[in-house]
């Protein structure tokens, strides 16, 4: 037991269908149930109840009946249910539970899990606040015309989600389509799920029956038949850029409104200009956050060679310094990576990167034995068209690369196709935002290694994926506009 009866809930019916405003138990579904690892010890600690095709055309005809009502449901009350939710989350994030459990689910660190919740928070609150904000617009720009444009929800929408932020990325668009008056088909990931489920089973106790329908199962069995309904109207995806692709070749047939937020290889440039040390501290925030399995994670490090020494220098000491553990432990910097086969998958490009002429530097102590961990190691004079410079490491591995021309190594950056994030260091700041401008990314950190929020507009280009979550155009990813241009009669 807990101190959180809605955790208690979730964790005593472990499924991961909920339908109606409740949870569906594995044995009515009939589908297949799935281990939830601890990636710290690399065992199971429960059994998910999945769903099957059954379940996923329960949730898609609630949400279909809930259309209408939710769709014309007034903007106040609909705010008001966000900022609700926002509370009861609030709430929640001031006790270990659910945090523990995100943190047993993902390995990241349980500040981290407790600041995830924070951010869950806002996200809601955001979304309350930008579509109160939103108003009918009044045009008079045609003679003896009156143009109004109006903001109208797009219909029912699938929110497909990943695990490395099993709380913050759901809210990301769950809370922007509800704003806008969208019911919601949420297929969590398979990794994070009781997590996720905790969030549904908040969302719930502040929506009407059937605009939140949970459903955890295949993509034959789940996704294809929801983006086959005509009141789909929009999907919003975030996860890799092989996903994203068939998830978009679903889509286009019936012209699906699609966000895709896909994977990144973020470039971290550091100027000529650039004070070492700062610099060297703001990557350990862009590189190893989430331990690295972040998709805006700092990828390819591109540095100046007149600040190159004491950078590196400075990089390499606190990578070193980096104590690897259990992530419930306070005093750990990096914890366990949740997909089991990481680990080797992070050994591979560091194998790879130094038969090409890289030096590989780890921290001092051993990674602990048990559970999928991997050391952060940094990869000095990595090659550039080393895989690890050239794709998403989603990791503890950190490619340096010197370089003694500004074009050359931004060209490094531009070939990889993606274009998600960016950093830039430098103390010239109108400098640095002439590179920031130059960089292929949707969003960028000049000296900060958290540049997002969710005030602002974030999506990728290229490869990266399309669309954008958060701001104003967030909101407006579930929405269409009406406009009606009227004169008097007889004019």
């Amino acid at each position: 037991m807990t101190d959180s009866p809605i955790v208690d809930e979730v964790l005593a019916t472990p499924s991961a269908v909920r339908i109606g405003g409740r949870a569906v138990p594995g044995a009515v579904t009939g589908a297949p149930t799935l281990p939830v690892v601890d990636p710290s010890t690399g065992t199971a600690f429960a059994e998910v109840g999945t769903g099957g095709s059954a379940d996923a055309a329960r949730a898609l005809t609630a949400a279909t009946d809930a259309l209408p009502t939710w769709a014309t449901t007034p903007v106040a009350v609909r705010a008001a249910a966000l900022r609700a939710i926002a509370d009861d989350i609030e709430a929640l994030a001031t006790r270990p539970d659910w945090a523990g459990l995100i943190t047993r689910e993902t390995g990241k660190r349980l500040a981290e899990s407790t600041a995830e919740l924070g951010l869950t928070v806002t996200y809601f609150r955001v979304m309350a606040d930008l579509v109160e904000r939103q108003e009918e617009q009044r045009l008079t720009v045609v003679p003896q015309h009156e143009h109004r444009v109006s903001a109208r929800p797009v219909g029912v929408a699938a929110v497909l989600t990943p695990w490395n932020f099993p709380v913050s990325i759901p809210a990301r668009k769950i809370a922007p389509a509800l704003a806008a008056g969208c019911p919601v088909l949420f297929k969590p990931s398979e990794l994070a799920p009781l997590s996720s489920m905790v969030l549904a089973a908040v969302c719930e106790r502040h929506l009407p029956d059937g605009v939140l329908g949970t459903v955890l199962g295949t993509p034959a069995d789940v996704v294809s038949p929801w983006l086959a309904a005509p009141a789909v109207r929009a999907v919003s995806f975030t996860g890799s850029t092989r996903v994203g692709r068939l998830v978009a070749t679903e889509a286009a047939p019936r012209f699906l409104r699609t966000v895709m937020e896909l994977g990144g290889c973020a470039p971290f440039v550091v100027l000529p200009d650039a004070d070492p040390q700062a610099a060297a501290q703001t990557l350990m925030v862009a590189k190893y956050r989430n331990n690295g399995q972040s998709c805006i994670a700092a990828n390819q490090i591109l540095v100046a060679r007149e600040v190159a020494g004491e950078f590196v220098e400075a990089f390499v000491e606190a990578t070193r310094a980096l104590r690897v553990g259990d992530p419930r432990d306070p005093g750990t910097d990096i914890g366990p990576l949740a997909p089991a086969g990481d680990p080797a998958r992070m050994a591979g490009l560091v194998d790879e990167a130094v038969a090409r002429g890289a030096r590989a530097v780890a921290p001092h102590g051993a990674a602990p034995s048990a559970g999928h961990y991997a050391a952060p190691t940094v990869l000095l004079d990595a090659p550039v068209d080393s895989h690890a410079m050239t794709g998403e490491i989603f990791g503890p591995v950190a490619p340096v690369h010197v370089y003694d021309d500004l074009d050359a190594a931004l060209a490094v950056h531009h070939a990889t196709g993606y274009g998600l994030a960016g950093y830039v260091c430098g103390t010239d700041l109108d400098a640095a935002r002439a590179v920031a401008d130059r960089l292929r990314a949707g969003i960028v950190g000049i000296n900060t290694g958290t540049p997002n929020t969710p005030w602002v507009p974030f999506g990728g280009l290229g490869d990266s994926g399309v669309g954008y979550e958060g701001g104003r155009p967030g909101l407006e990813a579930f929405q269409t506009h009406l406009s009606v241009a009227s004169r008097p009669a007889g004019a």
